[in-house]
């Protein structure tokens, strides 16, 4: 079972702004035509499952959640955000590599 969360418009505040108050938050904002956003896929599920309860990782369809990609400007995708007490610490546009992704994740754990 993947430790993945599913970000939505409705879940948001709670899954994210709220959650980032007790631990990290990272949102892959993604879409399923997204040629980079499929390579990205697999290294977020390996992220949620590697961090478990200590983190929340997961993926929000931003055809889905319109507003929400809008609301934090996101121009291209994959875009992912990083949490932590409601508030974004870090921004990365374009495919990025487990290894960074956890370390900066690891430092706010």
């Amino acid at each position: 079972m993947s430790m993945t969360k599913h970000f939505t418009d409705e879940n948001w505040q709670l899954e994210v702004i709220e959650t980032s108050k007790i631990k990290p938050v990272l949102v892959d904002f993604y879409a399923s035509w997204c040629g980079p956003c499929q390579i990205q896929g697999p290294i977020i599920e390996e992220l949620a499952d590697d961090f478990g309860e200590k983190a929340a990782i997961g993926k929000l369809n931003t055809e889905e959640a319109m507003k929400t990609a809008q609301d934090y400007g996101v121009m291209s995708i994959p875009t992912l955000l990083l949490f932590k007490n409601g508030e974004t610490v870090k921004t990365y546009v374009g495919v990025q590599w487990k290894d960074a992704l956890a370390k900066d994740i690891q430092a706010l754990v």
